[in-house]
């Protein structure tokens, strides 16, 4: 069994009449990049605010390398990076003193991996981190999370506004880290972890509709277009993994969230007979969490 970095068990929080979180379960391995995406208001943020130790949970359970996230304080966080996207940092202080002011909190700071994050991130030691772009504040909070070589770096919508340059930096800056950590990232843009992730879940209404590695993902959704002999009306009913069909014509679109090409091929010949043509093309992330979108929506 896969030892695992983050883990809970029926998690749910309750503000008012919002159910931010319900019963949400996610595993998340260790040494994975794990991306928690969903549309904004979804819960992320409440997740990750749990497994922080900042809102305590209303039933379930969150746990942290074994450690229930209600107990995690002090010493605990010495193995853990964390950078949100509002992030507060002292605007008074240079960064040289900012992070001298923390390397007495961490036993694992590596001066060395400061010096090296601080000429990579091109930051400016001298300069007070209120005068700091917000580009650059997003690299120094990171730099102060990764100079200790934390064995879990949890981000929270960490690349929100910033323009893509610095993105990309950032982006760089982590998968350097990927190898001696577990990642976890929050995020509303598909845009932004694509490339990045190799687990994923997507949180909406604060339930969590699904979790597994980003290639089985990939693989088992395609969008299916066939074109009948001659103009059709849609069935009465579809399999239900067949999302969002909409015929034009002799032309049928949909999309197989459940694909594997031989099942796929015989059940449209059960279902059409013969066909002039039928064509399966892979999708993207982005598109996938699209499409799943429209379906939280329209079953809403």
């Amino acid at each position: 069994m896969t030892a695992s970095a983050i883990r809970t068990q029926d998690l749910s929080k309750i503000f008012g009449r919002v159910h931010a979180l319900s019963d949400v379960n996610l595993e998340v391995p260790v040494g994975a990049i794990y991306a928690l995406i969903g549309p904004n208001g979804a819960g992320k943020t409440t997740a990750i605010k749990i497994l922080m130790n900042i809102f305590p949970a209303d039933r379930g359970r969150a746990e942290v390398f074994g450690m229930d996230c209600a107990r995690l304080q002090g010493r605990g966080f010495t193995s853990i990076g964390y950078v949100s996207e509002n992030q507060q940092l002292p605007n008074w202080m240079r960064l040289e003193d900012f992070f001298a002011y923390l390397r007495p909190f961490y036993p694992t700071w590596d001066r060395d991996l400061e010096n090296e994050l601080v000429r990579q991130f091109q930051l400016p030691p001298d300069r007070k981190l209120g005068k700091l772009s917000r580009g650059m504040r997003m690299k120094a909070a990171l730099a102060s999370s990764l100079a200790y070589r934390p064995k879990l770096i949890v981000l929270d919508e960490p690349f929100g506004g910033l323009d893509p340059l610095v993105r990309d930096e950032l982006i760089e800056g982590l998968l350097e880290r990927a190898q001696e950590s577990t990642i976890f990232v929050s995020s509303h843009d598909l845009a932004e972890i694509e490339n990045l992730a190799s687990h994923v879940g997507y949180l909406d209404g604060g339930r969590l509709r699904l979790s597994e590695e980003t290639t089985a993902l990939s693989d088992r959704f395609r969008e299916i277009e066939l074109t009948l002999n001659e103009p059709s009306s849609r069935p009465d009913q579809l399999p239900p993994e067949w999302m969002h069909a909409n015929f034009s014509g002799a032309v049928l679109r949909f999309i197989d969230s459940h694909f594997e090409q031989d099942r796929a091929t015989a059940e449209i010949y059960k279902r059409f007979g013969d066909v002039r043509h039928v064509s399966f093309t892979p999708m993207s992330l982005r598109s996938i969490f699209l499409a799943l979108a429209r379906v939280g929506r329209n079953s809403a």
